[in-house]
């Protein structure tokens, strides 16, 4: 690996320190509350098989993927049942930081379900700050595709049958955050325990997509799974859209 210096420390030595991290979130999980029922029905991603379509996601030797950017999206270039896991480490606020459309500055970051383009998705978001919550919203707007289309608008925000509180993210902690889509019905689990669960809108069976990633002003070390691909689903990304993971 070549070694360059970011912030005053090596690539190496956070590279090292990434490892140590993520390999603190357990891959064993209680089946009494894996979502899934299943653990190993995910897969790790690799960078390579990311399509980023906003902002920088680096990736390093290890296979560890770096998120410095005040905003990034991406899905994977092929299409899954609708299931993902994200294992992160929050590093602290980005250098620069960029309001969401709606105006509100966030710090979060989350999970993509679905995702058929910027304008008709499901996201399940972990807030940062200012709050700190499970946020669940399926954004629909039927005829858009593209950011300058839709903006902020189309969100709904789906209420939880069932939730748990979630504390507050400190800098350096290391979590999870894994989705489950069956039908109508949603799962997700924050560090092995499930913290929502409810019925997603109608209106989220009209969208088809592949699964995915975003964050908002925060830095991340981070690994993605995902579950194997699906060749009876058609594939939705289009290679053209997509900006090259680039090594840390």
């Amino acid at each position: 690996m070549r070694a360059r210096t970011s912030h005053g420390i090596t690539i190496l030595a956070v590279a090292a320190l990434s490892t140590t991290c993520m390999a603190s979130v357990s891959d064993t999980r209680d089946p009494a509350t894996d979502p899934a029922g299943a653990s190993s029905a995910l897969h790790r991603v690799a960078a390579s098989d990311l399509c980023v379509t906003n902002g920088v996601i680096a990736s390093r030797a290890d296979g560890s993927l770096v998120i410095d950017s005040p905003s990034s999206r991406a899905v994977l270039r092929f299409a899954t049942a609708p299931s993902a896991e994200i294992r992160f480490r929050y590093v602290g606020p980005s250098a620069e930081s960029k309001p969401l459309a709606s105006g509100e500055l966030r710090r979060q970051i989350g999970l993509k379900l679905r995702a058929e383009d910027s304008c008709n998705l499901v996201y399940i978001m972990w807030h940062i700050e200012p709050d700190a919550k499970i946020a669940v919203l399926v954004k629909r707007n039927p005829g858009s595709h593209s950011h300058a289309e839709c903006h902020a608008h189309g969100y709904v925000t789906i209420r939880p049958r069932s939730h748990v509180e979630i504390p507050p993210i400190r800098l350096g902690e290391s979590h999870a955050l894994r989705a489950d889509l069956r039908g109508d019905e949603l799962t997700v689990a924050a560090d092995g325990r499930i913290v929502w669960q409810g019925a997603l809108v109608p209106a989220a069976r009209e969208i088809e997509g592949p699964v995915g990633l975003r964050t908002d002003n925060a830095r991340f070390e981070l690994q993605y799974l995902a579950p194997a691909a699906d060749p009876s689903i058609p594939p939705t990304v289009h290679s053209g859209r997509c900006v090259p993971v680039r090594g840390a």
